[in-house]
């Protein structure tokens, strides 16, 4: 009989089971690297990483735990091909293991390579990279903005050969250039250039270098990164890039306003050499002056060639002068004699002029100023009774002819109800109300039907003959006041 029979077996707990299998896969696989393809993967609030590395058959779970995947020098990204060194574990509580992961490193240069031609053709889509959108730079900036490491031999490079060309002041804001956390802190420095507000307790610069030595692609991924790309892209500061070697190309490169090979190169282009700018000056100056020079040379022969076309002055103005000078003589001897002729004439006159005969001149005046009123009284008194005459034989003339005098022999006239005058009697409307002006009064009136005609009111016998006919007939306007 068999030892392995099901009552001779050990009873395991769940816990010491899964406690076994534990141990037993974590002693035969204590420290493995794994090739695969990232899947799922995700960063947990905690700072923890979960993910799957998978390939065309298997998939195995992975996480790291917070400090590790603090110091990755890559995003980890589903899609991107890495090699994951850790150590093979359990997780009991979901029956299923698991790889703790202490390091992830892409799968060779070659996916790198890939995911940055991805991302390459993505911002390229998105128009980060189109000719239009680059800026222009300042010929000579006032202040430079450098975010770089401030350590490394970039930053030296950078001053010594701006103090070299063209010394400028300089702002340096110091960040990581390479792992993990460098491209949120590069980010972080070109939005905070731009952030500085003109003017300000710290000058806003006029230009942005971001620089860094040469590497790895490795090394220089974090340029590469999509938050990097895209704060260089919303600069409104021009930005030259000027990260790694010649060789070396990053996505910062395509987006930013200009590319320098070497950080040395990015000082140069930011800045003209001051030697080659004095010498310059100098230069146009003694052009200027030369031609200035000239100008006035080829002036002061044609002024000359000119003068001795036209003479001497004295010759062409001396008649002139005699003759301005004889008239001013002339009329000031003239104007002596005119102002003592004027002055004897005044003394003349003004002999005459004694207080009598004024008075004498002004009774003269006043006497012929009352005849002109005595006269003027007359003629307006004649004009006021021919005046009055004229209109009272107007008044006479005018109450002969008025209807007035119409009414004071008996006779009246009849006016509809608007005013007007009803002179016969199919005119007035039966039923319609009117008025009867006499000679001393009006009267109102109301048309109650066929006027008769003047022997029917005359004779009061044919009247009664035919009162059959008058009865059917309209009875005569009645008067009311």
């Amino acid at each position: 009989m068999s030892d392995r029979t099901p009552g001779n077996l050990h009873e395991y707990t769940v816990t010491e089971l899964s406690g076994a299998v534990k141990r037993t896969i974590e002693d035969a696989f204590g420290l493995v690297r794994v090739k695969g393809e990232l899947g799922r993967c995700t960063r947990a609030a905690s700072g923890h990483m979960y993910l799957d590395l998978k390939d065309e058959k298997a998939v195995i779970s992975g996480v790291m735990w917070k400090g590790n995947a603090a110091r990755l020098s890559i995003n980890p990204e589903q899609g991107m091909e890495v090699v994951a060194t850790g150590r093979m574990s359990t997780f009991p509580g979901q029956s299923r293991y698991q790889l703790i992961i202490d390091s992830l490193e892409p799968a060779g240069v070659g996916a790198l390579m890939a995911l940055f031609e991805e991302r390459k053709k993505k911002l390229a889509a998105e128009g980060l990279f189109a000719p239009e959108r680059k800026k222009p730079f300042p010929f000579l900036p006032e202040v430079i903005g450098v975010v770089t490491s401030p350590s490394g031999a970039v930053i030296r490079d950078i001053l010594h050969r701006l103090r070299e060309r063209f010394p400028r002041h300089v702002i340096v804001w110091p960040t990581l250039v390479q792992g993990r956390g460098a491209e949120e802190k590069i980010a972080e420095a070109i939005r905070g250039f731009n952030a500085l507000s003109p003017g300000g307790d710290v000058p806003r610069p006029d230009v942005l270098i971001v620089a860094r030595g040469g590497g790895s692609l490795e090394d220089l991924w974090c340029f590469n990164e999509e938050v990097v790309a895209r704060a260089a892209a919303a600069s409104e500061i021009p930005l030259i890039s000027a990260v790694g070697h010649e060789t070396d190309t990053t996505l910062i490169d395509y987006v930013a306003d200009r590319r320098a090979p070497t950080p040395t190169a990015a000082a140069e282009f930011a800045v003209p050499v001051r030697s080659e700018l004095l010498s310059e000056v100098l230069n146009k100056e003694r052009r200027f002056t030369g031609a200035v020079e000239r100008l006035f040379e080829t002036r002061r022969s044609a002024l000359l060639s000119a003068s001795r076309g036209l003479g001497r002055p004295e010759d062409i103005l001396g008649a002139a002068t005699q003759r301005l000078d004889r008239a001013s003589d002339g009329l000031r001897s003239g104007l002596r004699a005119r102002l003592d002729t004027a002055l004897t004439s005044l003394a003349r006159t003004s002999g005459r002029l004694t207080p009598n005969l004024l008075a004498h001149g002004f009774a003269m005046r006043e006497n012929k100023l009352a005849t002109y009123w005595s006269r003027i009284a007359e003629r307006t008194d004649r004009i006021v009774v021919d005046r009055r005459s004229r209109l009272a034989a107007s008044a006479r003339v005018l109450a002969a002819v008025s209807y007035q005098n119409v009414l004071d022999r008996g006779f009246a006239l009849v006016r509809g109800a608007d005013g007007g005058l009803i002179r016969r009697a199919e005119d007035a409307v039966p039923g319609a109300a009117g008025e009867i002006q006499f000679a001393d009064g009006v009267r109102g009136v109301l048309f109650d039907g066929e006027a008769r005609s003047a022997a029917d009111v005359t004779s009061p016998k044919k009247t009664a003959k035919k009162s059959d006919k008058s009865a059917s007939r309209p009875r005569q306007p009645r008067l009311f006041d």
